[in-house]
């Protein structure tokens, strides 16, 4: 009953602080016309949302570091090395995404940093977190439980982080398209490793990173009462960026790396679709789908955005349900 009341309590600081956020961040950004530019491309239904503010991030990202530090004043919380790792990664994501929406909003388009310079900035900060994560006795191995294999990867599980991390951060960004659709998601994917954490007790610092977890959740409950359709701000690359960040080093930090595809298996599609897509058209002059990513294909064929939304989160609530059973019971 202990670890219920905690997370429910660390759930309900996240969802009061998001909406304090929210109350006071939204007139700002209004103020300051940090709003989103819509491209033509997105069709008629989008353009309506030109100018909505961005950057909303914030509203979920200020509740978790202001949570921990209270409950760690409070001495409700430890501060341990592998929590200090999942905050780094967390805030150096949501900076990189804070230069990137910021570029935008200044030259008011949809470039923001090039391609290739965000990607070395996700390198870097993946290297970081490989050489801090094996200074504190991380293990170069993929372990995968229910088979009864440990794999060692040695040097090559650098690789494996540094794919990780890039590839989850920019999965979360790619979904980020319709009104409530990452976020909720993210709801899903952060509860399921919240229970899969707490599961990890041979790990140091195991229910700080669950904690960490469940205020994230609240956090992000709170910001959907803004970002849901239809929204009154988006959380910008800032948000989305640090969300996957974050959900890839828990999973590697709780050695659930394979239970990330599945938690994260909408994240997934939709970035294979969006990759299939520019694979088509490059070297075949065709498109699969309407238009991509997977999300914008089903609004091509006239799907309401709520619907779509609603079928998305029913898919990723399937597949965490699913994890959960993978990674705590079986």
């Amino acid at each position: 009953m202990l670890i219920l009341a905690k997370a429910a309590m660390a759930m309900m600081l996240g969802f009061v602080f998001s909406i304090i956020c929210a109350i006071i961040l939204i007139p700002i950004l209004r103020s300051l016309h940090i709003g989103q530019k819509v491209s033509l491309t997105l069709g008629e239904r989008h353009l309506k949302k030109d100018g909505i503010p961005t950057m909303g991030g914030l509203i979920f990202i200020i509740p978790v570091i202001l949570s921990l530090f209270l409950l760690y004043i409070k001495g409700s919380i430890e501060i341990h090395s592998n929590l200090i790792i999942l905050v780094f990664v967390f805030l150096a994501y949501a900076f990189l995404g804070f230069i990137d929406d910021f570029l935008k909003v200044k030259f008011k388009n949809n470039a923001g940093l090039k391609i290739t310079t965000k990607l070395l900035i996700q390198m870097v900060i993946a290297l970081v977190f490989f050489y801090i994560f094996m200074k504190n006795g991380g293990e170069p191995i993929l372990r995968i439980t229910s088979l009864r294999l440990v794999i060692p990867m040695g040097w090559t599980f650098g690789l494996f982080i540094l794919f990780l991390l890039v590839g989850s951060s920019n999965a979360v960004n790619i979904t980020d398209g319709l009104d409530g659709l990452c976020g909720g998601l993210c709801v899903i994917a952060f509860l399921a490793f919240g229970i899969i954490s707490w599961n990890t007790g041979w790990m140091e610092g195991y229910e700080e990173v669950a904690i960490f977890c469940f205020i994230l959740v609240g956090s992000l409950l709170g910001f959907l009462l803004f970002n849901s359709h239809p929204a009154k701000i988006f959380m910008g690359d800032l948000g989305s960026l640090a969300l996957g960040g974050a959900l890839a080093t828990i999973a590697i930090l709780t050695r659930h790396e394979l239970s990330l595809a599945l938690v994260g298996g909408v994240f997934v599609v939709e970035t294979l679709s969006s990759f299939i897509q520019i694979v088509s058209i490059r070297k075949f002059h065709k498109k699969i789908f309407k238009m991509a990513p997977l999300h914008h294909h089903f609004e091509q064929i006239g799907w309401h955005e709520n619907d779509i939304v609603k079928l998305f989160w029913v898919v990723g609530l399937i597949l965490a349900m699913a994890a959960i059973t993978y990674g705590v019971w079986i």
